[in-house]
């Protein structure tokens, strides 16, 4: 028989975006289906549409026909456990309609153990739409599996009245149990009913080999192990992509089945209209236009912007010039018909600061917009700063305006619940991301599966590069690393684990939610796209497409960025209002530019916690820099990046600024384009201008150079490199001049930053330092709120504070709230203002509960004790949060003794449960309870106090950190004796120096060599980070750890690369190797009487086995008598001599305990 290898279509293909199943990549599958000769294909994943445009697309592209579909659950009411499954083929456009209407119903409404099912009644009077039976995971095939044929056959006829000429019994040959009974079956009924079969194969992987990585897939996506016996593979080896011949060859019997795939192909004709934008409709008076309304109200906007600028400070010709360029926008704006947009935008942006919502002042290039300006859609004038419209929108490159708008972070949802209140809950949502399979990730995802060692799994990850600009992936580190390469080629295990991760890299993991994005269609969502949420949050629902797919289909997307520091500028003002008289009017908005004790701080780079300035590196070239103006701000910001920095332009910035190297601007008539850089070419505003001036560009062409330099077109250039030099002896330049300036350009064009983005975000950083120069307690308290979760960042600001000399106040029962909050302290009689601790920054907290504890002050009063808050927030808070109060210091107004105050938790507990049990009886028993509280004071007295290392570990067990004293103290007098050189004193050396300090953080670094360990250290003076290589690493391992006190023998040399002191470690000893070899002597002193016997016992324990040890030290008692003034000093007999460890001081010091002390003599 011959075949004709074009008849057949692959209609049922789960792809990578299947997400709980499914491997195949979609450029992938288009190349087979080419390379088949296959006319079209469908693509069908599990519940969603999550991948259809990149396939219709990319299908298009290679000239095969796109086939739209869904295998979708169907919910089987007598046992939800075990849902059917059919297939949806899309027709048309109303068949697309309704599929996406569909799916979005059966993630909102009828979610069940995590999948979205369909229920079969919502399928009626659907159409435009094919549906396939379902194979052997159908009803029809289900009721056949329970030998009730006449349920299959009446089922089949359901289907078939439900669908007219287009239900199809599904057949297929995949080597699944009961396969051959149920085809057999289902031809029958088929035959009886006169329905038409379709064959198809169920693909879940391109090829044969790849069968195991789609099975560590599935198990990832369940949670399983591959090797659980009890774990059932509902896949066969057989689901790869087979040849038309290979299925004339399986379905050689029942032909009709083959060529109804092409049938089904021919019916199947979707047009998916992309790349139209669909506007949503702003609703205006209709007695104007779009256009008109636009103008007037940037009209409008205009003249109260330059009111508030202060109308006598412009003349006339300043205002022309406004009011021109507001013209020339608006006019480019209403003919590229995007008016609609600017007033969506205006709209919701101005709702936002009307409503206290904290908006920041622009983001990206659209804060080079007039218009956006005068809208109030930004906050930064464009003229000031020479930023460009046509950086924004192009009216010679047609594009839709994508407008970033970062909202205070508390407060960004409220925005959202708006633009649905006003467009539509059903025209509004989120958009889906998807998570994928990193290379790291994807190592240890399927070494989980496999069960492999974490540690084999891990040290593989590890030696992985990650890198934000360049991308790392297996292929690339098995040609770059050779200790990879040699461990894939010499190890089993390793190789076995990359060759199943390697066809997984890089696939679809996980669905989530975009962080900014917000669609706005001009109707029903639906209408564009299904629309998926997770199960149990209907209320959190994202489009099934994502961000480039929604632009293709026509949505418009709008970003609704959360931006912290919005929220701390905003809190900032209100503590400013709060706290100073006579500032309850005062505006973040109204500062003035140029104020000197801002850029003061910036020159110093105390800027901590201020916005975009805040990294070690930035700190130190802003030390460098010291900015004195706005323009060295908004540079600054573009500078600190990879490209300038290691181009040598940020060096040459700096010293231009300082009168190091001269200023050259190449013409006098760029001179006002690069005079606020130094003559450095920064941004791309000023390629542009330079074009324009030069060249003879419009702006509108000098942004397309811009865009081919960035680019690096060879063939392009040199289109433009002609274009500028005839422009520019047009206008009466020299030749060798624009010659110069063009390969100057292209050669900074890709280090040139966005002047709109940088000088908007230049004015929140200078906002923020400007209220950490002049209300740092206000910013500060507002700043640690913001990041209550993160205990490292309030740590770092904790720090800085202090450096700041602004008192943090400690964490109070009684006194603190929520948040940390500025305060007056008149502790010291100055009446300064501080930040009292917020309780919501200690662990186990919750904020309800602490909202509980200060309305329970506000009603009853201040808490007397632990007794009685416990029986107050009874059930509130649970033990461990109460712990972490009591830990943190927070009952310390009430007792100072932390120990004793933990140890009575129990007993309050206790009490509180039973006051609150028994509150009727309450008169009775608080005579009970009032009777036994001078027992239990008694045994709260004996309680010891913690020492300071107790005190402060416990502190940061409930705080993250060390919040009343540094660990260093405990052990400075005892190792000033050894290391008497401070952090901040030591200094390049040929010579070897001691440090010592409290390890801060470790860094464990693979390197070929093996592990290198960068720890910092901290001794109250200065932090020193210190590399210990291999050998010492491995032999002190158990000693590096944080919180640990270490000292060293390093070797002291300048870092050229960081520009800072590198200190290499040449020995290194833990606290235990100090006392142990490096003490002399051990000094018992008391006043009092002790138990020699005891003593005697005690040290017999440790001098038992003196003639095996070696640095014994011996021992000196030395007794005071203080009514007789007599004092002696005994030492010990040879015999006596002990090792000085932990243990042995920790014993000797428990016993001496109350009646002396223990000194250790180096």
């Amino acid at each position: 028989m011959s075949y004709d290898f074009k008849s057949f279509v692959h209609l049922r293909v789960h792809s990578e975006f299947s997400i709980v199943d499914g491997i195949v990549r979609i450029e992938e599958l288009i190349n087979l289906v080419k390379d088949s000769n296959q006319p079209a294909v469908a693509l069908t994943d599990l519940s969603n549409v999550f991948g259809i445009i990149k396939f219709y697309k990319t299908a298009r592209a290679s000239g095969i026909k796109p086939i739209i579909g869904c295998d979708v659950w169907l919910t089987n009411d007598k046992n939800r456990d075990r849902p059917f499954r059919i297939l949806l083929l899309v027709c048309n456009q109303e068949g697309y309609l309704n599929l996406c209407s569909l799916l979005t119903k059966s993630f909102l409404c009828n979610q069940y153990n995590g999948r979205a099912e369909l229920r079969k009644e919502w399928l009626s009077g659907n159409n435009g739409l094919i549906v396939l039976s379902g194979g052997p995971l159908g009803d029809i095939a289900y009721a056949l599996e329970i030998n009730n044929y006449a349920l299959a056959l009446d089922l089949a006829n359901q289907w078939k009245l439900m669908f007219p000429d287009s239900f199809y019994i599904e057949l297929q040959r995949v080597g699944f149990p009961g396969e051959d009974n149920y085809n057999h079956a289902a031809l029958e009924i088929a035959s009886k009913l006169n329905l038409p079969v379709v064959a198809t194969h169920p693909i879940q992987f391109l090829r044969n080999s790849e069968f195991q990585s789609h099975e560590v897939r599935v198990c990832i996506a369940e949670g399983s192990h591959l090797s659980d016996s009890k774990r059932i593979s509902r896949f066969r080896k057989e689901q790869y992509f087979l040849i038309q011949k290979k299925m004339f060859d399986l379905f050689s019997d029942i032909p009709s089945a083959i060529f109804n795939t092409i049938e089904i192909a021919k019916r199947c004709n979707l047009t998916l209209r992309l790349g139209v934008p669909n506007l949503p409709k702003f609703e205006i008076d209709s007695r104007y236009s779009l256009s008109d309304y636009l103008v007037s109200m940037a009209e409008a906007g205009l003249k109260k912007r330059l009111d508030f600028l202060g109308i006598d400070k412009i003349n006339d010709d300043s205002k022309n010039a406004y009011y021109n360029r507001l013209r020339e926008e608006c006019v480019t704006i209403n003919q590229m018909g995007f008016a609609g947009y600017f007033l969506i935008v205006q709209d919701f942006i101005n709702w936002g600061k009307k409503n206290g919502v904290p908006v920041g002042p622009g983001r990206g290039s659209g804060a080079g917009s007039l218009v956006a300006y005068a809208l109030g859609i930004t906050d930064i004038n464009p003229m000031d700063y020479d930023l460009l419209f046509e950086r924004f929108l192009n009216p010679e490159r047609v594009s839709m305006p994508d407008f970033d708008i970062d909202f205070c972070q508390d407060n960004r949802d409220r925005v959202i619940d708006y633009v649905k209140s006003k467009y539509g809950y059903d025209a509004v949502s989120q958009i889906a991301t998807f998570g994928t399979f990193g290379a790291k990730a994807v190592i240890r995802d399927v070494g989980r599966v496999l069960g492999m060692p974490y540690s084999l799994c891990d040290g593989l990850s590890k030696l992985i590069p990650f890198s934000v600009s360049e991308q790392w992936t297996l292929s690339k580190v098995l040609d770059s690393d050779a200790v990879f390469k040699d461990r894939y080629e010499k190890e089993e295990e390793v190789r076995t684990l990359i060759d199943i991760a390697k066809p997984l890299e890089g696939l679809a993991r996980n669905v989530g939610m975009h962080a900014g994005g917000v669609l706005i269609a001009p109707g029903k969502l639906t209408d564009f796209c299904p629309l998926y949420c997770q199960p149990g949050q209907e209320n959190s629902v994202v489009s099934q497409f994502d961000k480039d797919d929604v632009e293709s289909s026509g949505l418009v997307k709008f970003d609704f960025l959360g931006l912290r520091n919005l929220t701390v500028l905003d809190w900032s003002v209100k503590y400013v209002r709060q706290c100073n008289k006579g500032m309850d009017n005062f505006s973040i908005m109204s500062l003035p530019l140029d104020d000197k004790g801002t850029y003061d701080l910036l020159s110093k780079g105390n800027t901590v916690a201020v916005f975009q300035l805040e990294s070690k590196g930035m700190r130190e070239l802003l030390k460098r820099l010291k900015p004195s103006n706005f323009e060295d701000i908004i540079a600054v910001l573009a500078l600190y990046r990879p490209g300038p920095l290691e181009s040598g332009m940020v060096n040459d910035f700096v010293n231009r600024k300082h009168g190091l190297s001269s200023i050259n601007y190449f013409h006098e008539d760029l001179e006002s384009v690069l005079k606020s850089t130094y003559g450095v070419i920064v941004y791309q505003e000023q390629v542009m201008l330079i074009s324009q001036i030069i060249g003879g560009y419009s702006l509108g062409g000098a942004d397309l150079l811009r865009r081919a330099m960035g680019k690096k077109d060879p063939e392009e250039m040199s289109k433009h490199r002609v274009i500028f030099e005839k422009g520019a002896i047009s206008n009466g330049y020299d030749s060798d001049l624009a010659i110069k300036l063009f390969d100057l350009m292209e050669k900074f064009a890709g280090y040139g930053f966005n002047k709109s983005h940088s000088a908007a975000y230049a004015l929140i950083a200078y906002q923020t330092a400007w209220l950490k120069t002049h209300h740092p307690a206000e910013f500060f308290a507002a700043t640690m709120s913001s990041d209550m979760d993160d205990t490292d960042k309030i740590q770092s600001i904790f720090h800085d504070a202090k450096k700041n000399n602004i008192k943090i106040l400690p964490p109070d029962i009684n006194l603190s709230e929520f948040r940390f909050n500025p305060v007056i302290d008149s502790s010291d009689g100055n009446n300064k203002i501080a930040i009292r601790y917020g309780l919501g920054a200690i662990k186990g907290t919750g904020k309800s509960a602490i909202e509980d504890i200060v309305k329970s002050r506000i009603d009853k009063g201040p808490f007397s004790d632990i007794f009685d808050f416990c029986y107050r927030m009874f059930k509130i808070l649970n033990r461990r949060a109460i712990e972490s109060l009591i830990k943190s210091g927070a009952f310390d107004s009430t007792n100072s003794n932390r120990s004793e105050v933990l140890a009575s938790l129990n007993t309050a507990l206790e009490i509180a449960e039973h006051r609150n049990t028994n509150i009727n009886q309450s008169s009775l028993f608080e005579d009970d309870y009032e009777k036994e509280m001078p027992s239990l004071q008694q045994k709260k007295n004996n309680i010891t106090e913690w020492d300071l290392l107790t005190k402060l570990t416990e502190e940061k067990t409930a705080m993250g950190y060390h919040f009343s004293g540094h660990l260093f103290e405990y052990w400075r007098d005892e190792v000033r004796q050894i290391v008497p050189n401070t952090l901040s004193k030591i200094r390049p050396s040929k010579q070897l120096q001691w440090v010592c300090g409290i390890i801060i953080s470790i860094k464990i670094i693979t390197t070929r060599r093996g592990k290198m360990v960068i720890a910092l250290i901290d001794d109250e003076t200065a932090q020193v980070e210190i590399v210990i290589y291999t050998d010492f690493y491995e032999k002190n391992k158990n000693d590096l750890r944080e919180d640990n006190l270490i000292a060293a023998k390093v070797a002291v040399s300048d870092d050229a690369y960081s520009n800072n002191l590198r200190a290499i470690v040449e020995q290194i000893y833990s606290i235990n190797d100090i006392r142990t070899y490096m003490s002399r002597a051990i000094r018992i002193s008391t006043d009092s009487e002790i138990d020699l016997k005891l003593l005697r016992d005690l040290l017999e324990n440790f001098c038992f086995k003196r003639e095996q040890e070696k640095h014994l030290v011996p021992i000196y008692l030395a007794y005071t008598n203080l009514d007789s003034k007599f004092s002696c000093t005994v030492k010990l007999g040879d015999i006596w001599r002990v090792t000085v460890n932990n243990e042995f001081l920790s014993r000797l010091c428990s016993f001496i305990e109350g009646k002396g002390s223990v000194d250790i003599i180096y």
